[in-house]
């Protein structure tokens, strides 16, 4: 789908539907092409437990002992 910046306004609607069906829309803006939006593709969630953070600081306490490590002190 092709468009200009006053259409973007106007045609919100038809763009956004052409935006689902995965197709791109071209932005131009007095003649000329500017922008191309396109669908994000959906993140697939996994489980937290495979995250390579998940529990890296198992020999920690306690997250306020964590917390204090990492602020430092004062002075």
């Amino acid at each position: 789908m092709q468009t200009n910046a006053v259409d973007l306004r106007r045609n919100m609607k038809d763009i956004m539907r052409a935006v689902e069906r995965h197709e791109p829309v071209t932005i131009f803006y007095h003649g000329k092409e500017k922008a191309v939006i396109h669908a994000i593709e959906q993140a697939v969630l996994g489980s937290v437990e495979k995250h390579p953070f998940f529990s890296m600081y198992d020999d920690e306490s306690s997250v306020e002992n964590i917390m204090n490590t990492l602020r430092g002190g004062r002075y």
